[in-house]
């Protein structure tokens, strides 16, 4: 249990978050002192990228910090399911070894300790578990069918894509996730909403594996949603409304199927410079700049950080940013360029990811990137 009050746990919990669905059952979890049980779960899909390593496990410290029980699921059965590394079951199996060190090498560097964090890997978790296919059969005769055809999207699909059988059971397995192991507080990115629509929805029907707190009492999961960092490319157009808005963000989400527009955690100081260098960030405008996303979301997340810009005299010599608003209020005023922006966000990302590079330097670890780098290349 923490020593914090309700209040500043509360506020940890909340720090840098899009959305609270249950804020109000949160707060009677902290008052009542119950056990707080998270997850977060993972495609194994691939490298990680600075929204998986830097973004997520920023969150996870913030709720290790609140007195959260964290854990990390690593899907590998919904990894099969949606096609990823070309749908080779041994190859996702083979590959979570690299994703669960490079998010234990994330989190460390993010200032978090993995050694407090339980990972789950889906294969074990579903290994003689009855329980398990029962909730999901269970969890699937109180949803309907267009719920779940409308829920695919938690896999990055189009829900009138033409897909097959397995994907329709991928959204009632990611619920199923939740009440089997437990959780009380469901953790992803913006999203995965619907998958957690439908488990706030389900949770006082179950009767297979139903949430209880303490007293015995049955309950709904809460869910935490935090930003959707975005990739660095141009977008095709930016909207009028906050609606469409809301949808070119989720669309143009750092992705690693498009490298150039996401930096990777074990990306080389050229490569990320480089990157940066390219990106969309437009003079002057702060409605939909990549660049300044990064700089809010992962340099600006406390009140103690502060981000350097270096830069010849002429063009306004160094300078040091100690808030977001100081920067946004110079860029859009003109008194820092894009160029100048983006060689100061790229200096600091470069820092941040220093610890993860150094962790895959270590011979064993450098060979499962290797391996990691060729099955990416192969499927």
């Amino acid at each position: 249990m923490s020593n914090l009050s309700v209040e500043e746990r509360l506020d940890l919990i909340k720090r840098n978050t899009e959305e609270i669905m249950g804020e109000d059952d949160l707060v009677t979890l902290l008052q009542d002192d119950e056990p707080i049980k998270h997850y977060i779960g993972f495609e194994i899909s691939g490298l990680i990228h600075i929204g998986t390593g830097l973004m997520c496990m920023s969150k996870v410290k913030d709720f290790m910090d609140a007195g959260v029980q964290c854990s990390i699921f690593l899907a590998d059965w919904h990894s099969w399911i949606n096609d990823k590394l070309g749908g080779d079951r041994e190859v996702i199996k083979e590959a979570s070894n690299y994703f669960k060190e490079g998010l234990k090498a994330s989190l460390r560097a993010v200032g978090g300790d993995p050694d407090k964090v339980k990972f789950v890997l889906g294969t074990e978790l579903y290994h003689n578990a009855d329980d398990y296919w029962a909730c999901v059969i269970e969890i699937s005769k109180h949803t309907t069918l267009n719920r779940i055809l409308r829920s695919t999207t938690i896999m990055g699909r189009n829900e009138k894509e033409n897909i097959d059988f397995a994907k329709l059971i991928y959204p009632p397995m990611q619920v199923a996730d939740i009440f089997y192991q437990g959780i009380n507080l469901a953790h992803a990115g913006l999203d995965q909403r619907k998958a957690h629509v439908i488990a706030r929805e389900v949770g006082n029907k179950l009767k297979i594996k139903p949430l209880l707190n303490s007293k015995g009492e049955q309950i709904k999961p809460v869910a935490v949603h935090h930003h959707l960092l975005l990739g660095l490319q141009k977008p095709p157009k930016i909207p009028d409304t906050k609606e469409e808005m809301q949808e070119l963000w989720s669309s143009m989400k750092m992705s690693k199927s498009i490298p150039d527009s996401a930096i990777f955690v074990t990306d080389e100081p050229d490569l990320i410079k480089k990157k940066l260098q390219k990106a969309f960030c437009p003079e002057r405008d702060a409605t939909f700049n990549p660049v300044l996303d990064w700089a809010k979301s992962l340099i600006f997340r406390d009140e103690h950080s502060v981000l350097e810009i270096i830069r010849p005299e002429k063009y306004g010599g160094d300078k040091t940013y100690e808030s977001y608003a100081a920067l946004v209020e110079d860029f859009v005023a003109g008194a820092l360029h894009p160029a100048d922006l983006k060689s100061g966000v790229a200096a600091a990302i470069t820092t941040m990811l220093a610890p993860i590079r150094e962790h895959f330097e270590e011979p064993e670890m450098q060979k499962m990137k290797e391996r990691m780098d060729e099955m990416t290349i192969t499927r």
